[in-house]
């Protein structure tokens, strides 16, 4: 096995095995779920309560920049959107070709069946995209985008935000199925 396919095994051992079984079933509600007050998330055009949003579509993420300190916490439409443009949305356009990313002009995903389409497809292009890398290519910086590290520092940081936000997706599930007293499973 190569250094590109070990990377892109170790993301996708925790795809396969992890992240991808625990989003079956996402619901709308449970997709745009608020767990507390002045969540973060993905809202209609022109109903953000953020001091900017994001998008072009009828769909626009939640922003500010510089971000807020506390962070808000984010709802899983939110998160599932940080992981698709952000952590992999970027990074496909900037190493592998194809259409670049833009978290302005994204469209956003309205419904819980769209955003999981988005997130296979845009992890799917990154990790074909790892696997064809030669040892050369993970030694050296990117060839474009504004990262500077070595290529194999950039995947490693995206298999890190990969796992660390599909946690907080995963945690975010349980606390909705947990959520005021109630017992999953149980009618």
């Amino acid at each position: 096995m190569t250094r590109s396919e070990r990377l892109a095994e170790q993301s996708d051992w925790y795809w396969r095995n992890n992240l991808r079984p625990r989003l079956e079933g996402l619901s709308d509600e449970e997709y745009f779920w608020e767990p507390v007050r002045d969540c973060w998330s993905i809202r209609p055009w022109g109903t953000s309560v953020a001091p900017r949003s994001e998008g072009a579509g009828e769909w626009t993420m939640d922003s500010a920049s510089p971000g807020p300190e506390p962070a808000p916490v984010t709802t899983i439409a939110w998160r599932l959107a940080h992981l698709i443009v952000s952590c992999l949305g970027y990074r496909v356009g900037w190493y592998f070709g194809g259409q670049d990313v833009d978290s302005e002009t994204f469209a956003y995903a309205g419904t819980a069946d769209e955003a999981l389409r988005q997130l296979d497809e845009m992890y799917g292009r990154w990790n074909a995209g790892v696997r064809e890398l030669s040892d050369a290519d993970l030694a050296n910086p990117p060839a474009a985008g504004p990262e500077r590290l070595p290529m194999e520092n950039r995947v490693l940081h995206v298999n890190r935000e990969l796992i660390h936000h599909g946690a907080e997706v995963s945690l975010l599930r349980d606390l909705y199925r947990w959520r005021d007293g109630a017992v999953p499973g149980r009618t």
